[in-house]
């Protein structure tokens, strides 16, 4: 996709991308917070979900576990997107052609969206137990935060 493409070249060529790609620091000292972010959300996430499982933390409700880690969640999101956008402009024409970036790209806002929504309305909702549901809901939204996490960190290896 040509107009895509172009986007993308256009990205590269910012201020931003330009000054961390031609920094020797700015990269990795960027993505090293953007990795922080990272565990800080996988913490968030797997607090929650493995109460989901029944692996865990099970004197606690999960609801209220969810609860307390949200603002951890929602802080993590907010490190990770405004670390992710420098390190994107910084190599964007790379990443374009780089299937590990649209594997993450894709799979973000489906996490995004099963987190914020199909989770939250099971932790919100009377039917909450131990049962079939719940352990699906967590293991699903592992599944779809490791696929994210993955593909994150495939894309500096391909």
């Amino acid at each position: 996709m040509p107009v895509l493409e172009s986007f993308f070249e256009w990205c590269e060529t910012t201020a931003l991308g330009t000054a961390v790609r031609d920094s020797v620091w700015a990269f990795p000292a960027i993505e090293a917070v953007h990795l922080l972010g990272l565990c800080v959300l996988g913490g968030a996430l797997l607090v929650v979900d493995l109460r989901l499982l029944g692996a865990g933390l099970i004197e606690q409700s999960p609801a209220v576990l969810a609860r307390r880690a949200r603002p951890w969640l929602i802080g993590s999101i907010a490190v990770m997107v405004a670390t992710g956008v420098p390190l994107f402009l910084s190599e964007a024409v790379k990443v374009y052609y780089n299937t590990a970036f649209w594997t993450k790209m894709t799979t973000i806002p489906i996490a995004v969206a099963f987190t914020f929504g199909v989770r939250d309305r099971l932790l919100r909702s009377d039917a909450l137990d131990d049962g079939v549901r719940s352990r699906l809901v967590g293991a699903t939204s592992i599944a779809l935060w490791l696929v994210v996490a993955a593909a994150g960190r495939w894309i500096g290896y391909s």
